[in-house]
């Protein structure tokens, strides 16, 4: 029987296999874990399809392939088939492939960086398994490592943490996929880097850290590699003054040839929109590992070199003589100064640069226009009041505002369906189904949206339910990357801080979002046997961001209607 990679999610098209739980030979079970495997959806354990022996593995860990290879079999027969095996291998085949192989590492490592040494086998008779940085979610581009909790040397054990990575999604330890030593770090502590980079290598071998003629001959490389040229000829210097006047593809090599050591593609792509030269490039201390220079290093030298440019212009004010100024002067605009005493200065981590990317992207695709009114919730209020004990005995639920606020915007979107879609260039993508998402604060300072798949499906105690499994979830980091794609509408209640009103930022590719403050009680003015008078009431307010682009003010103001409608004359019969 063939086990072929699964699609694990709309618009996955491939995934890599990040360890393998059974080898060739051994018997599975039906539903047994056999292998792991990453994509942009999800990282996840994906069990037997059948009973029967792993015959053949056909992809092996690390390797990426498109959805529907086959990446192993699974025989069926009693007899188990004979292990493939490096060891049963004649030696000079061994010799053979080690011979080979170091000359395609060397070449592939080379374009990564002139500082790292050549890939060479493992001398102590072990297996170099290369560690990638994983994709913990969609859109997941990039991750930082934020700790390494072992050291060159050191030996690891299987599922054992070796280090822990932040993303935009989520910040998680990373296990080590075999058992072995961790034989080289090829990314340091606070440095970012693309999905996929290789971070770290262990041997599988039992031999513990390099031998000390193996560091002899590194040291040896690194002195021998030639230093970069003290005064770079003029007319090298003037072919790159700016990265903007060269081509991607040809930045590696100039990078390589002025011997600046390894850039990654994130600095790489930070240096041709601020426009810093390769000059430049030289002067900025590398904090990374080997020297190398951080996401962290260039913006500070970016920063650095604003306020640098401002000083000469100060000198030439002073030089200025008295009797040259005019008579009226406009006072140059003055960068504030404090002391070191008077300011924290605290890096912004991943995930809030991340969520601040997706929020400019949001304002900078969707016209944001924002309608607010105001719901009176007594119906609701009472009806909670009466039956929060019984539902909390009856179904083990708390009873809250959220479910009956979600019915709502249910019914809401079946009547102007026009809501629940997406904008796909010139074209509207009205969806048949409700994805509803519910904003779920993590701390602490991420915040998520997974989603209740098909929401028009449930009722007011089935969408409580949802609600409750999905944040509980969202906060044990529990949820899977299908839980977060796919979504229709949004609904963000920042009442449950106590806010009372808010303009909520769309949640990009949707149309609207709805902002839900918390729930007071005040003085309104109602009519009574057509008489006006004051009575207390619990007040909701409700703000509705929408795409202009597509929703105008009356589909908006209609549809926030609606929902307040609705909430106003709940029928406790209808639960």
């Amino acid at each position: 029987m063939d086990v072929v990679m699964p699609k694990m999610g709309e618009s996955v098209s491939e995934g890599t296999i990040i360890k393998w739980h059974k080898k060739p030979g051994d018997l599975v079970k039906r539903d047994e874990i056999i292998f792991e495997i990453s994509t942009d959806k999800v990282d996840t354990e994906i069990p037997s399809p059948a009973d029967g022996i792993l015959s053949e593995i056909k992809v092996n860990e690390g390797d990426t392939v498109e959805v529907g290879t086959v990446v192993a079999v699974i025989s069926s027969g009693d007899a188990p088939v004979q292990k493939e095996s490096k060891a049963a291998e004649v030696p000079s085949s061994i010799q053979e492939k080690e011979e080979k192989i170091p000359e395609e590492k060397v070449e592939q490592e080379t374009s990564k960086s002139e500082t790292a040494p050549a890939a060479k086998p493992d001398t102590s008779g072990g297996n170099l398994i290369e560690i990638a940085m994983p994709k913990m979610g969609e859109s997941v581009m990039e991750g930082t490592i934020i700790k390494w909790h072992k050291k060159v040397g050191e030996p690891v054990k299987k599922d054992e943490t070796i280090f822990e990575i932040s993303t935009d999604k989520v910040d998680t330890e990373v296990p080590s996929p075999a058992s072995g030593v961790l034989a080289e770090i090829l990314v340091a502590e606070q440095e970012t880097v693309e999905v996929g980079t290789i971070v770290a290598k262990i041997s599988s071998g039992e031999a513990a850290a390099p031998t000390q003629a193996e560091k002899e001959i590194n040291q040896q490389a690194a002195e021998e590699k030639p230093a970069p040229p003290s005064e770079p000829q003029e007319a090298t210097a003037s072919m790159h003054d700016n990265f903007s006047n060269a081509s991607a593809s040809n930045l590696k090599q100039e990078v390589k040839s002025e011997g600046t050591g390894f850039l990654s593609p994130l600095v790489l792509n930070i240096a041709q929109k601020e426009n810093v030269s390769l000059d430049e490039l030289r002067t900025i201390k590398g904090t990374g590992l080997e020297g190398r220079i951080t996401k962290k290093d260039i913006l500070s030298f970016i920063e650095n070199r604003g306020k640098q440019k401002s000083e000469p212009v100060k000198e030439t004010r002073k030089e200025t003589s008295v009797k040259d100024q005019p008579a009226f002067q406009i006072p140059a605009q003055q960068q504030p100064s404090y002391s070191s005493g008077d300011v924290e200065k605290i890096p912004m981590d991943n995930i809030r640069q991340k969520i601040m990317q997706h929020m400019i992207n949001s304002r900078d695709t969707s016209v944001h226009v924002s309608a607010m009114l105001e719901v009176d919730m007594g119906k609701i209020y009472n009806f909670i009041q009466a039956k929060k004990d019984e539902y909390l005995k009856k179904e083990n639920l708390k009873l809250t505002y959220m479910p009956f606020i979600a019915n709502a915007v249910v019914k809401a979107l079946k009547e102007y369906p026009l809501v629940n879609s997406t904008i796909e260039g010139s074209t509207i993508l009205k969806k048949k189904f409700i994805n509803l998402g519910i904003a779920v604060a993590i701390e602490p300072t991420g915040l998520i949206v997974p989603n209740i798949k098909n929401a028009d499906e449930k009722n007011i105690i089935g969408l409580a339910k949802a609600i409750n499994d999905l944040a509980s979830r969202t906060r044990a980091k529990k949820i899977s990357p299908d839980d977060i794609t796919n979504g229709t509408f949004t609904i963000t209640n920042y009442g449950v801080f106590g806010t009372v009103l808010g303009t909520p930022i769309i949640n990009q590719p949707e149309v609207a979002i709805l902002g839900v403050g918390t729930v007071v009680k005040r003085p309104v003015v109602i009519e009574a046997n057509g008489v006006d008078t004051i009575a207390i009431k619990p007040v909701m307010t409700l703000v509705l961001t929408h795409d202009h682009r597509l929703i105008d003010g009356m589909l908006g103001g209609r549809f926030l209607k609606f929902i307040k409608d609705t909430l106003e004359n709940f029928d406790p019969a209808s639960i």
